[in-house]
């Protein structure tokens, strides 16, 4: 039984089939299709879609990066693009209309707005993974509150990492992949390099 044939008796038997390769289409058609499929999976995702479930989409053999170009291609003067970050790609708005999306604020969460102190304990413990509270009170001098580790926990930007070496081996804290995506980063690797002024 041909591959047609067994597709065609599972759909008759009420199984369902995703067709993948699209071998009834032409190769034109065919490519536009899985652009379309693509395209439609990340507009309908709100995280990064990985490639390998990018790879679920499209017939064997077929180079989903080559896909993700003609895409992007497709979207050259629109405001929006096709961007990879942490864990694959996704869309997002391009930077240039940055604040005609702030002028219009009710249309968006404002959840991840954040306060200075918020800010820089986040950004200390990006710098510093796996760090506990005792470690952020080394570096601003005073406790850090647990409402404000709470605000960042809730706001899915830090998780708890590793127990310390510290006496009582406390819970340290580290980012999350929404951290990497918040900040268009990739991996902490693409952290800002800091710079220290002596005075």
């Amino acid at each position: 039984m041909t591959v047609a044939a067994k597709k065609r008796k599972l759909t008759d038997e009420g199984g369902a089939v995703f067709d993948r390769e699209l071998d009834d289409l032409p190769q034109e058609l065919r490519w536009r299709e899985w652009m379309g499929r693509i395209e439609a999976v990340l507009f309908a995702s709100a995280t990064p879609v990985s490639r390998d479930d990018l790879v679920r989409l499209v017939g064997q053999g077929v180079s989903v990066e080559m896909l993700i170009e003609d895409v992007q291609g497709e979207l050259v003067g629109r405001p929006y693009e096709l961007a990879q970050t942490a864990g694959g790609w996704m869309f997002r708005t391009r930077t240039q209309f940055a604040d005609a999306i702030k002028a219009a604020a009710d249309l968006g969460d404002q959840s991840l707005a954040f306060t200075e102190i918020e800010m820089g304990v986040l950004c200390a413990i990006a710098y510093h993974q796996p760090i506990d509270r005792a470690g952020l009170k080394d570096i601003f001098g005073k406790e850090v509150s647990r409402d404000l580790l709470a605000r960042l926990r809730f706001k899915d930007l830090i998780a708890s990492g590793p127990r310390s070496p510290r006496p009582g081996a406390p819970h340290t804290f580290v980012t999350t992949a929404t951290f990497l995506v918040t900040f268009d980063l990739q991996s902490l690797r693409d952290l800002p390099e800091l710079e220290f002024h002596r005075k």
